[in-house]
């Protein structure tokens, strides 16, 4: 089962998303603030697959923050960034620090949930892949 954190300061938003999720066979856990997520982070063991995080909350940069803490406790790390005040800079700057990926919470005509989901399995993909290679790499090493 794959594991999730959700990071968001809206209850109605988080309590939506986290049914989804749950509907869709993942573990989640919710927190509504960046240093409650940092301290999530720093008790995860197993770390989390997928980090989901509002990119404002008590602050402008509060998602590039969880972003930050997930990097420092794991360089795997696959977070995926949510927002409803969406810019092509915050964008940017989100897959320049290493988001997997930037979501905005209102796009007309589409079902963002559906969409979520869908970036969440990439994502996973993606973690595992990544994580498949490093062991192979460290395999060879031994084998000399």
């Amino acid at each position: 089962m794959c594991k999730i954190l959700l990071v968001d300061d809206e209850p109605d938003v988080r309590a939506a998303i986290e049914r989804r999720l749950r509907r869709e066979g993942f573990e989640v856990d919710t927190v509504g603030s960046a240093a409650a997520a940092a301290e999530k982070m720093r008790e995860a063991d197993p770390f989390y697959d997928v980090i989901i995080a509002d990119m404002v909350m008590e602050g402008e940069e509060s998602g590039l923050e969880v972003l930050k803490g997930a990097f420092a406790r794991d360089i795997f790390a696959e977070v995926i960034v949510l927002t409803a005040y969406g810019s092509v800079q915050s964008a940017v700057e989100c897959m320049k620090r290493g988001a997997f990926d930037y979501l905005e919470k209102n796009i007309p005509g589409v079902e963002v949930l559906d969409l979520l989901v869908l970036k969440i399995q990439n994502a996973i993909e993606h973690r595992r892949s990544a994580v498949d290679f490093v062991r192979r790499i460290d395999v060879r090493r031994q084998l000399g």
